[in-house]
């Protein structure tokens, strides 16, 4: 079955990274379709460039948003991408040839994040597959926010695609750090929310064997200083967030 395809972003001040995802998709998107949350900065201008669906909405969670998202679709089959990610051309051919022939109800591939201007191909970053490519009637995104997924129904079918997501995750120390802090806020809420609490073992334990996972068992230290970097800082947000949830507990 020969189908057209839906690029589908959320967006909130984008105006670096916007560009490079636009190109990438122009060969494979019948039409793309931006969510944005009242940015400030030269998003709006940008996307006009490119012709893009573009529409607003207060941001009100991920899950939230982009399920709203996907309402703008004109087509039942999405891709939904970040801003701050690309197609690699193996994976934009992948998908060159399930447009031509789709047989199945999703497709997830490989994202391969790129810190600071290296690519992690270790640490629990790797392999970080992701369903992006689906029948908006056949699922919808769920998780916990901020860390949002596409649960598809069951009996869905989904395959495998040759390829990688590029995602230029962070330039700098300090825009890790400054994200960790607004996610794990995030985090501790939604728990909060759902009555789950935080005990020694969530925020001493989990964050030392979060360490111990990215930098030991899932070979970290073949990234060099930045593998380590990265299983540091993803000990500190388990950390964060536990302890986060933690005081709000206590403030009750």
């Amino acid at each position: 079955m020969e189908i057209k395809l839906s690029v589908v972003i959320i967006t909130l001040n984008e105006e670096k990274n916007l560009e490079r995802c636009f190109i990438s998709v122009q060969d494979i998107a019948d039409e793309i379709v931006v969510l944005d949350s009242f940015s400030t900065d030269k998003t709006e201008e940008i996307c006009k460039k490119y012709d893009v669906k573009f529409f607003q909405h207060k941001f009100d969670g991920h899950i939230e948003q982009k399920n709203r998202a996907l309402t703008y679709s004109s087509n039942n089959y999405v891709l939904s991408m970040d801003a701050d990610e690309a197609l690699s051309p193996m994976l934009i051919e992948s998908i060159k040839q399930i447009k031509k022939d789709c047989q199945h109800d999703g497709y997830y591939f490989n994202r391969l994040n790129n810190y600071c201007g290296k690519w992690i191909r270790h640490t629990s970053w790797s392999p970080d597959r992701k369903l992006r490519i689906w029948d908006i009637t056949k699922g919808k995104w769920g998780g916990e926010n901020p860390h949002d997924k596409f649960i598809l129904n069951e009996n869905c079918s989904k395959q495998y695609l040759k390829g990688e997501l590029l995602h230029y995750s962070f330039n700098s120390l300090e825009e890790h750090v400054i994200q960790i802090n607004k996610f794990s806020t995030i985090a501790a809420k939604a728990k909060y929310v759902k009555g789950k609490r935080a005990g020694f073992i969530d925020y001493i334990i989990a964050p030392i064997w979060e360490f111990k996972r990215s930098y030991f068992i899932k070979l970290g230290f073949l990234d060099g200083y930045y593998g380590f970097v990265v299983s540091i800082m993803t000990s500190y947000s388990v950390f964060l967030k536990y302890i986060k949830l933690k005081k709000l507990w206590e403030k009750e």
